[in-house]
């Protein structure tokens, strides 16, 4: 059975969800696997993922820039909202990615070049 913490070049678990966090999307260089010095990425599924969440994110800190001065509530909340949705745009992505979504080759050509 395979894991989604296989390599997709040598079929090794060399990958933790930690490392598996950090290799990125699709449009990142990727993490080297230590077995076969390949660079792999998360695939296609946490790349659409981290772009839906990005947007979604993004279409609420709009919301709340714009809304900001409706209510004194607002007024005096609306830094941490937005400072917290723009955190929640960077971390949630790498958490779901380093326990969901298979991995694959880069494929980028630059992740090769020194």
């Amino acid at each position: 059975m395979s894991s989604i913490y296989n390599c997709p070049c040598c079929g090794e678990k060399t990958f933790n969800p930690l490392t598996k966090a950090m290799a990125g999307t699709m449009r990142s260089k990727g993490r080297v696997c230590p077995k076969c010095g390949k660079r792999c990425v998360n695939g296609k599924g946490a790349t659409i993922f981290a772009a839906i969440y990005f947007l979604i994110s993004f279409i609420f800190v709009v919301y709340v820039f714009m809304h900001g001065k409706d209510s004194v509530w607002w007024d005096t909340h609306e830094v941490p909202i937005v400072m917290a949705l723009i955190l929640n745009m960077y971390i949630v992505p790498k958490i779901v990615n380093g326990f969901c979504f298979k991995m694959m080759e880069t494929l980028r050509i630059d992740a090769y070049e020194k």
